[in-house]
C-alpha cells in the first residue's frame, strides 16, 4: 500500500490535457514508488492545467515539452514541493537522477511523435 506513480506514452491522440478516458494502447515509460513531491509537483500541473479531481489520485495528466522543461528545472534546483499523504512515504533528494533518466525518455518519446501522461494510484 502507497503512493504508486507511472508515467506512460501512447500514441494516440488525447481528448483533453487532463481527465481524458484510457487510451485504447498505451505502454509504461517509468515507474516511481512513494516518491511525494513529484507527485505533488504533479498535482498542482494537474490543477494548473484545469483538472479538478480531488483528491488527487487516478487522475491522468498529459505532460507536454514545456512541462518537461519546467520539471527539470525544479528537480535541478530542488523545487519540488514538500508534499506528505497517507502512505505516502517520504522524497529525499535522492531520486534526482532517476527522475532526469524518466525526463530523457519522455522527451524522446515525444519527440517521436508519442503522447506521454503521468497517473498515481494510492
Amino acid at each position: 500500500m502507497g503512493l504508486d506513480m507511472f508515467a506512460y506514452v501512447t500514441a494516440e491522440k488525447l481528448a483533453s490535457a487532463v481527465d481524458f478516458p484510457e487510451p485504447e494502447n498505451y505502454e509504461e515509460l517509468h515507474y516511481w514508488r512513494k516518491h511525494p513531491n513529484l507527485h505533488g509537483w504533479m498535482e498542482a500541473l494537474y490543477v494548473k492545467k484545469g483538472g479538478r479531481d480531488r483528491p488527487f489520485n487516478m487522475s491522468p495528466l498529459m505532460l507536454d515539452s514545456a512541462d518537461l522543461d519546467r520539471l527539470e528545472a525544479a528537480i535541478k534546483r530542488k523545487k519540488l514541493p514538500d508534499t506528505i499523504g497517507f502512505f505516502f512515504g517520504n522524497s529525499d533528494g535522492s531520486e534526482t537522477g532517476d527522475d532526469l533518466s524518466f525526463i530523457a525518455k519522455a522527451r524522446q518519446a515525444i519527440a517521436l511523435g508519442n503522447v506521454v501522461f503521468y497517473i498515481a494510484w494510492w
